[in-house]
Order: structure tokens, then C-alpha cells, then sequence
């Protein structure tokens, strides 16, 4: 998918990009299992997200600024590395507020942007960055069809995104959150898919 551009209205027409997927409690596979996540792209070749709601366990953002050798500030110890999602697990994607704009920043919509390169890394560290922003190592990817077949089996619910969401820092109730959104009660989903 191409990361320099940004998607016009008809190319999002009857997709998912800009969106909150949120995993259905029956949800089999574990790296998904209460996950929610937030679609940057989506078009007729795939789907690419990343997960909002998981911490990618032991790695800092103050060990990836070392390792990158990049100066950074006292601030820099509080920013959390997220899990993305399991593919390219080991490459850095940083999901924005609009606010913040790079040669390489795919514009997802007027109010967030992803970006993937060193620089956001560095103006993030000198306290140049975005307003919001989330670190992620990997990504959720699907390829043609695939995130589409995965809502008609009943995988996924979703819903608009809005920056508390996205941005906050209380992971443990990000996915009742995301449900709440929707007015539905937690309890009363079904893992299975209706049929006529």
C-alpha cells in the first residue's frame, strides 16, 4: 500500500479505513483476542491496522532511541510501545494526530495520520512530534477480501474512532469502551453469524 498519499472519499466509500475494528468475544485467534484496532488503510488489495490496545511487552521507547541513536529527554520515558500487530513485528509505525504531517505520513483523514519513518521518531523525542501520538511495533494486515470474509463470519464489530480512544492511555478498557460506543451490551453478543 502506498504510504505517501492520502485516500479521497471514494476511495473510502464501503471501506473500513479511518474505523475502530473491535474483536468479537468469540474471537479464536489470540494475538486478536480482545483487541481492538484502528484501520489505516482498506481498499480493494487489503487492509492494514494497528492494535491500540496491547503494550509490546519489555521494549521502552527510550531502548528503541538508543538503538536508533537518537537523543531523547526525560519526557520520552512515559511514551509506551504498543503491539501493532504480528506483522513486521521488529519495523516501527507511529499513528498520529493531524496535526503532525512528513513527506512520508499517509494522511489517513483530516484528524490522524500513520507515519513510519526515523524523523517522527526524532521530533517526537525532541518534543517536536504530534499532539497525540502511538507507537507501534508491527501491524494487522489483511489481504483482498480477507477483512471483508472476516466480518460476514462474525469476527469483527466496528465503529468510529475518536482520539480518547485511540490515544489514551487506559488500555484495559479500551475494548468495553469501543462496544460501549456502539450501545450494545457486552454480554448479549453472539460469536454466531445470523442467517436468513
Amino acid at each position: 500500500m502506498a504510504m505517501g498519499v492520502s485516500l479521497d472519499q471514494e476511495e473510502r466509500d464501503g471501506y473500513l479505513t479511518g474505523q475502530l475494528l473491535i474483536a468479537m468475544p468469540n474471537m479464536r485467534d489470540p494475538r486478536f483476542a480482545r483487541s481492538v484496532i484502528y484501520v489505516c488503510a482498506h481498499n480493494a488489495d487489503g487492509a492494514m491496522g494497528l492494535v491500540v490496545n496491547r503494550l509490546a511487552g519489555s521494549v521502552t521507547f527510550p531502548d528503541l532511541l538508543e538503538q536508533l541513536s537518537i537523543e531523547g529527554g526525560t519526557a520520552c520515558e512515559k511514551i509506551r510501545v504498543h503491539f501493532g500487530g504480528p506483522v513486521e513485528s521488529g519495523r516501527g509505525f507511529v499513528l498520529h494526530s493531524g496535526d503532525y504531517r512528513h513527506d512520508s505520513t499517509l494522511q489517513v483523514d483530516e484528524k490522524m495520520g500513520l507515519t513510519a519513518t526515523v524523523d517522527i521518531l526524532t521530533d517526537i523525542a525532541q518534543g517536536r512530534g504530534p499532539r497525540c501520538s502511538l507507537l507501534a511495533l508491527g501491524y494487522a494486515g489483511w489481504g483482498p477480501g480477507q477483512l471483508d470474509s472476516e466480518f460476514q463470519a462474525n469476527g469483527w464489530l466496528s465503529v468510529a474512532a475518536d482520539e480518547t480512544l485511540v490515544f489514551d492511555d487506559d488500555l484495559n478498557s479500551k475494548w468495553e469502551r469501543a462496544i460501549g460506543k456502539l450501545g450494545i451490551d457486552v454480554s448479549s453478543l453472539s460469536g454466531e453469524a445470523g442467517h436468513a
